[in-house]
């Protein structure tokens, strides 16, 4: 353990860096530094176990910059130990890798994007879930702010850790008081911090932040502790620094060199002094697989494909301990639940609360774990900005969002994910399936084992007949040609619902004499334009493309783009208003979408 006085001088170092990057950088936020550079000292360089060579050591104690505001002084305490070699006066420009806030790029040792405020306890929650369920003994540490625990994610995962006994989980709470224009919501008021937290089954322990014994002392307990603990931290904004200590009005917001000059002269100046990390071993982490038996399907069998999701991904959890699914309280309405019947350990329920559920898949593929989150398509917007985080920290998990669109039913407006193909389409680096029958279903889960990123599954509530033999397989970017001749004059596209909806078009129309092709979208991102460009264009050059899903952003729109500069003519049928309560059938047809209105479409094209 390093000794409390050099501890200190190693914090008024991490103060120093913090002022002069951000001041080299013109921009930042120096005082939000400030006021958790003891913190930052006492973790960095006492309290955390952590191999400075090597970021992935799975027996590593992680630590997330919830507050990721104040990246500078992370990056600081980085570089001095050893974790990195970049000189931190490079802060914010566009050569370095040290951004204004923290984001997994050419640093390693940033595992998750932060800045927005939030997320950094659910990611947490993940990880020490994923060390928990690898029988490890490191341990997560969350640096939080004060203004962030204005936001619900936070409470959602407040309620959820001590659920899971997570005691290897500690929240550091940095009550620095001032927010971007002004007072936070409770202030200096810890207390009342405490008495919210402890109600939530949390260990809590109030300190000065700025007291390095009781840092250390705080810290000590905690690793005792049968619960997660919060370390509720009262410290100043802009600690160390007189005309910055507590004032209003200074965040975010870099000093000028002549400002600059004055403060560091009120920061003692010193050498780095010793200090000592405790390096974890490397341990085994041999993960013992077994081969995935496929489910076997009957052509025409009628099947949900939510009830695909849930057989397959059962058996996935069966042959791989780091298959985890996850789901926000409807596992039988999405079927996940069928792990808990194979693989109970692999299941994390985490209740109505989609963003929390988001963080945590996120912290769990950051331990090497292969997440399956899944809830209502619909629900999943609340948690867009998770899913935007998580797309910017490279996680690697699988979304499914069950219930889509207009063909669920009864249920009405509220409960029909209309959106969501739109909202996954937007993520950098994102892979989106929407299979037709249970045989796509299984195939394309499997493949998600394999796949780096976020995927997402969008899965349908009615039964649909299967229609791919067992041994059908399916090319990430491609899609299928179901039914086809070199005398079609058009071409009908759809995917889950809809699909069958073109097939039965298809029929109504070679009836009339009228000869299509159908095609199958079941990759809607990445998509093989050139190739479906070509195959459009010896089939008639003209589209009609169906979709249970808003024109915006939806398969319609991928297909447009990808037929850009061709002289292809598109009717593109989509939801176009706020739906109703009924029927499936009566649905599909009443907004535009059915059988019918693509036979109609076709007669008239």
């Amino acid at each position: 353990m390093t000794p409390e006085k050099e501890l200190k001088e190693i914090a008024n170092i991490l103060r120093r860096d913090s002022l002069i990057s951000t001041s080299e950088a013109g921009s930042g936020h120096p005082t939000s530094c400030l006021s958790c550079a003891d913190i930052i000292s006492s973790l960095f360089f006492s309290e955390m176990s952590y191999d400075f060579t090597n970021p992935e050591n799975p027996d590593n104690d992680e630590f997330i910059l919830s507050k990721g505001h104040a990246a500078p002084i992370l990056y600081s305490a980085l570089y001095h130990a050893g974790c990195i070699n970049q000189d931190i006066k490079t802060l914010r420009k566009i050569t370095s890798p040290l951004e204004g806030h923290p984001i997994p790029s050419s640093l390693p040792w940033i595992k998750v994007a932060t800045g927005s405020l939030g997320q950094g306890l659910s990611i947490g929650i993940g990880m020490a879930l994923g060390i928990k369920l690898s029988k490890k003994d490191s341990k997560v540490f969350v640096l939080m702010g004060d203004s962030e625990t204005a936001e619900g994610s936070v409470w959602e995962a407040m309620q959820l850790a001590p659920y899971y006994n997570l005691n290897n989980l500690i929240a550091i709470f940095d009550i620095n008081k001032l927010g971007q224009r002004g007072e936070t919501i409770l202030g200096h008021d810890t207390k009342t911090y405490e008495k919210r937290i402890e109600e939530f089954g949390w260990n809590t322990i109030r300190i000065d932040g700025h007291n390095i014994k009781q840092i250390i002392k705080a810290l000590n307990k905690a690793k005792k502790s049968s619960k997660p603990t919060a370390i509720i931290a009262k410290t100043i904004k802009g600690k160390g620094v007189s005309f910055l200590e507590g004032k209003n009005g200074w965040h975010g917001k870099s000093l000028n060199y002549k400002e600059l000059e004055k403060a560091l002269e009120e920061i003692p100046e010193t050498s780095m002094p010793r200090f000592k990390i405790e390096r974890p071993k490397l341990s085994n982490q041999k993960v013992n697989t077994k081969k995935t038996i496929p489910h076997s399907y009957n052509h025409k069998e009628l099947i949900a494909t939510r009830e695909a999701y849930g057989k397959t991904l059962a058996s996935l959890t069966e042959s791989d301990p780091r298959v985890i699914a996850l789901d926000a309280e409807v596992s039988n309405s999405t079927f996940s639940e069928l792990v808990k019947e194979k693989s109970p350990e692999q299941f994390v329920e985490t209740f109505i609360a989609e963003q929390n559920m988001i963080g945590i898949a996120l912290g769990l593929s950051k331990k090497g774990f292969i997440p399956f989150a899944s809830t209502f398509a619909a629900f999943l917007s609340r948690a867009h900005d998770q899913l935007r985080m998580s797309a910017l920290s490279k996680g690697d998990f699988t979304v499914c969002g069950s219930h889509c669109g207009v063909s669920i039913g009864e249920d009405g407006a509220s409960q029909m994910g209309l959106e969501d193909i739109s909202m996954f389409r937007s993520l950098p680096n994102s892979i989106v399936f929407y299979p037709s029958d249970a045989v796509s279903t299984s195939k394309l889960l499997e493949t998600c084992t394999k796949l780096r990123n976020i995927k997402y599954i969008r899965t349908t509530r009615p039964k649909t007949p299967v229609i791919y033999k067992n041994s059908e397989t399916f090319d990430l970017g491609d899609f299928k040609v179901l039914k086809g001749s070199n005398r079609d004059r058009l071409v009908l596209a759809g995917a889950g619902i809809t699909l069958h909806e073109c097939i039965k078009a298809h029929e109504e129309l070679k009836k009339k004499g009228v000869n299509t092709a159908v095609v199958d979208i079941y990759c809607i991102n990445p998509f093989d334009k050139k190739k479906f460009a070509n195959f459009v264009k010896t089939h008639g050059n003209k589209l009609i493309v169906a979709e249970d899903h808003y024109p915006e952003g939806g398969i319609g729109e991928m297909l447009s783009i990808s037929l850009t500069g061709t002289n292809t003519k598109i009717k593109h049928l989509a939801v176009r208003e706020i739906p109703h309560s009924g029927k499936k059938d009566e649905l599909l047809e009443a907004y535009g979408i059915s059988w019918k209105n693509i036979v109609k479409e076709a007669r008239g094209f």
